[in-house]
Formats: C-alpha cells, structure tokens, sequence
C-alpha cells in the first residue's frame, strides 16, 4: 500500500498536501482500495467553506457510498474537475491526479492534528487486521 511521506493523513483515510497557504485534499491509497471502483465523485462548490469533520464531497463506487470529509476549516478555491469523467482517477492516481478539492487555510496549525505517514501506516495496519 501506498502512503506517502510528504502528506498528512486523517482517520477517515483523506490526505492533505499543503501547497503554500492552502491544502490539497484527496482520499488514501487505502480507501480507495477498500471502496473497489469509483464510478462518481461528489467535489464541493468552489468558493463555499468548510470545516472539520464537514463533509467535503462524496465518493460512490460499485459496493457504497462514502462522504470525504473535510481536515481544516477554510474556503474551497478549486476542485477537481477531471474527475467528472474520469472517477477512476481516484483508483488509478490517488494521490496525484485523483485530487479532489483545494482549499485556502483558515487556520494552518489544525495540520498539526493529522496524522503523519508513519502514524497513518500503524493505523491502517490496525484497521487491516
């Protein structure tokens, strides 16, 4: 399983990159592969904001429906607008061009409550077994 050093992680499985004073949201290796194959994704309306815990789109698949949920608070400045076509994104390229939403921060030390890969890989692992 893929879980990248450089993001940070949430216990729902969404990643964040941070990109200056904003945040790239997507969903983990993990949850991908336990959702199977995506066959549409939900993003949110850019310019609306967000909080934690709030959800930030859904994600539907050939066995359920998931809701992403949002990290941090902030406003969303853009989505990922491939994904309308191309849901698979999520499945093939997860955390590149299976993004789904970018967000400008509100309050960049809420970062420092997610998880970093290491704590993630332990605690997907416990999630496994």
């Amino acid at each position: 399983m893929n879980i990248p050093e450089n993001l940070k992680y949430t216990d729902t499985h969404e990643w964040v990159r941070t990109e200056g004073d904003a945040a790239v949201i997507g969903i983990s290796d993990f949850a991908q592969r336990e959702l199977g194959d995506i066959v549409y994704v939900e993003v949110p309306e850019v310019g609306g904001d967000v909080s934690p815990d709030e959800p930030l789109g859904s994600v539907e698949s050939v066995k359920a429906v998931s809701e992403v949920r949002c990290p941090l608070n902030g406003t969303v400045e853009g989505v990922n607008e491939a994904l309308e076509d191309q849901p698979e994104l999520l499945n093939s390229d997860p955390y590149g061009e299976g993004w789904i939403a970018k967000i400008a921060l509100s309050d960049p030390s809420q970062l420092d409550g997610l998880m970093d890969s290491a704590a993630y890989a332990a605690y997907v692992a416990e999630q496994d077994s």
